[in-house]
């Protein structure tokens, strides 16, 4: 009745009676995606805004419910939103894409599986490639860049941070080096480093983490270490004293 008297008659306040009656709707779809990096009220709107395009869009002639056709449109308004608008350093479209595949198959699996699922079984789950999904993961730290009013300590920020003495300068040349030769190694090469390297994690729970057995972890750590030094070895003098 209320679209009706809009779409026919002009009604704004059946429109607006509708759209306030939808809010329930858009509030349960915006809760799917609470969590991920978007404050639930800043997604509330989003749905409204998709809310107020299905009625807009909505053709009378056709037999079905409106929340069947608001939906949809709902949902594909919320995707827009973190596909465009939620990231701080902008990255190919399609990664942005399938890191909502990423987001929505990873809860799926934590619930039904009862711990957090490797980047192997994600693959597995959305049908997409191993390093697609770990570059996806990867990624996500793109949604947000950090302030230069961030606290570093009591009387200081990152701002003030900028531009003073590297104290690791002395080892400028090992990570040129090493960042040259990285070049070698496969993205789960690379990852398995970075976890064992960086994070600290141990070679069991980097099983745990891409879905491989501790002994292949153990294999692949020792390969890529060796691949790398024999590439360093191999690296001209002339390109070390460029850099």
């Amino acid at each position: 009745m209320l679209l009706h008297r809009y779409h026919r008659h002009g009604d704004l306040r059946a429109r607006d009676q509708l759209a306030e009656e939808m809010l329930p709707l858009a509030r349960a779809l915006a809760g799917r995606y609470a969590g991920r990096g978007e404050p639930l009220d800043d997604l509330v709107q989003v749905a409204c805004v998709g809310i107020m395009k299905a009625i807009e869009g909505f053709d009378l002639d056709r037999e079905v419910r409106f929340s069947s056709y608001a939906t949809p449109t709902v949902l594909g308004e919320i995707k827009r939103h973190f596909r465009d608008k939620t990231w701080a350093v902008r990255v190919p479209r399609g990664t942005q894409e399938l890191q909502l595949q990423v987001a929505k198959a990873r809860d799926e699996l934590t619930n039904s599986l009862g711990r957090s699922p490797t980047v192997v079984e994600l693959a597995k789950k959305i049908e997409a490639p191993f390093e697609d999904v770990l570059a996806t993961i990867q990624s996500a730290d793109a949604r947000r860049a950090r302030s230069f009013d961030e606290p570093m300590g009591e009387d200081s920020t990152l701002g003030d941070s900028l531009g003073i003495v590297d104290a690791e300068l002395v080892r400028a040349e090992i990570r040129v080096l090493i960042d040259g030769a990285l070049d070698v190694l496969t993205t789960r090469d690379k990852e398995i480093l970075r976890l064992r390297f960086e994070e600290d994690l141990t070679q069991t729970e980097i099983s745990r983490r891409i879905g491989v057995s501790q002994m292949q972890v153990s294999r692949l750590i020792r390969q890529a270490l060796a691949r790398l030094r024999m590439n360093i070895e191999r690296a001209p003098s002339s390109a070390v004293d460029a850099a």
